[in-house]
């Protein structure tokens, strides 16, 4: 994993916008309906394309396929894992419903709720009927010949995959085949290994995508934060166990709190849950840091104490806002964490991804993603300028 060493790198979290077209064939595809298969491999090889030219041409140093072969960051397994079925049930609209937030401002959230549309996702619950097995080799040989295939005559600096962690997967598709939910934690930690190891073998960084790290205390109102802790521990140790036998240094780990672009007043505070993801065993962590509930949160690191070898990537942009921050912003933020753990140490991210869920109609509209990705580029700049002289 490359270092900030002579001047400050930038990355992102992963999903980016997907092309109209390919979101229209994508909600064929979802729903079971007839599609052109071999125009919709086509629509994600050009959509690819695109996205890593865009990526480059804005100054993101780290980079990656945008996710655009995926419905979402998430529900992509549910065709590489065998065991898994449709339920009976339908999913709700509103991911937020029961959180402490939701409770807190219900009408802001029955408001959200019936303004998202167009998003690509399974319209019936997903449940564990037998036993998990990774069973998406070609689509994940799929995934990785177009990124190599859309960086021909590009330098990037380095190239990350995103891939979800165990315990969001465990999260989303209930059980009712394994007799603990320790037991089917494990099963799918066994089964995304053979993901993530392919992804490193196949050049690439790997990025561990989990939320649910964080947003596990906001969902469970009846739970405290030691609750939340003891059940956080439990999953670190899973996913260090789908991980076993990848260097770190090849390892990226991204939590955060979801794509609610509302009051999030009562998130888990990054005070209460470092120690236990810089426990997992990767060589960076990404987290939010650019929003306004969270920002604030950098002097955590005065004390938290980062690991020799690692590296932080915090958000300077934020995925919850339209507003464009400015470079000198974008700056100021990256100096701030130099300053406490080392510039070499520091690569400036996203706070989410800007599309998590392919949807016609994404929180932050394309263009100005663009622009905060070039504004990000420049505050690079600008902090290189004032870190390196």
């Amino acid at each position: 994993m490359k270092r900030s060493i002579k001047r400050m790198l930038t990355t992102h979290t992963g999903s980016l916008a997907r092309p109209l077209g390919l979101i229209e064939a994508m909600q064929l595809k979802e729903r079971g309906e007839q599609y052109d298969a071999v125009a919709y491999a086509g629509m994600v090889r050009d959509a690819v394309a695109e996205v890593v030219d865009r990526q480059v041409a804005a100054g993101v140093d780290v980079i990656c396929d945008g996710e655009q072969g995926k419905p979402s960051f998430l529900t992509y397994v549910k065709e590489r894992l065998s065991g898994f079925e449709s339920g009976e049930a339908a999913l709700g609209e509103d991911p937020w419903k029961g959180s402490r937030e939701a409770i807190a401002f219900p009408e802001f959230y029955a408001w959200n709720a019936r303004t998202r549309a167009g998003i690509v996702a399974p319209r019936t619950a997903i449940i564990c009927s037998g036993p998990v097995a990774y069973v998406g080799q070609e689509a994940l040989q799929s995934d990785i010949a177009n990124l190599k295939a859309a960086l021909q005559g590009k330098d990037p600096e380095e190239v990350f995959m995103p891939a979800i962690s165990p315990s969001d997967v465990e999260g989303r598709q209930e059980n009712e085949y394994y007799a603990s939910k320790e037991e089917y934690l494990y099963a799918i930690a066994d089964a995304m290994s053979e993901e993530y190891r392919a992804i490193v073998d196949a050049g690439f960084l790997l990025q561990i995508d989990d939320p649910r790290l964080v947003t596990y205390y906001v969902a469970n109102p009846q739970a405290s934060v030691e609750d939340c802790r003891r059940w956080a521990e439990v999953r670190v140790e899973a996913v260090n166990h789908a991980l076993k036998g990848i260097p770190e240094e090849k390892i990226r780990f991204h939590t955060c709190y979801g794509i609610n672009i509302g009051p999030r007043v009562h998130e888990m505070a990054l005070k209460n849950i470092v120690d236990i993801m810089l426990r997992v065993n990767a060589g960076a962590y990404s987290f939010e840091a650019a929003n306004p509930a969270h920002e604030h949160e950098w002097k955590v690191w005065e004390t938290a104490g980062l690991p020799d070898g690692k590296v932080l990537i915090p958000g300077v942009i934020s995925h919850s806002t339209n507003v464009v921050e400015h470079p000198e912003l974008v700056a100021q933020r990256l100096v701030r964490y130099a300053n406490i753990v080392g510039r070499e140490n520091v690569i400036g991210g996203s706070d989410c991804g800007f599309s998590s869920f392919a949807s016609t109609e994404p929180e932050i509209h394309p263009t100005v993603v663009w622009a905060k990705f070039e504004n990000m580029a420049e505050g690079a700049r600008l902090a290189s300028r004032e870190m390196w002289g």
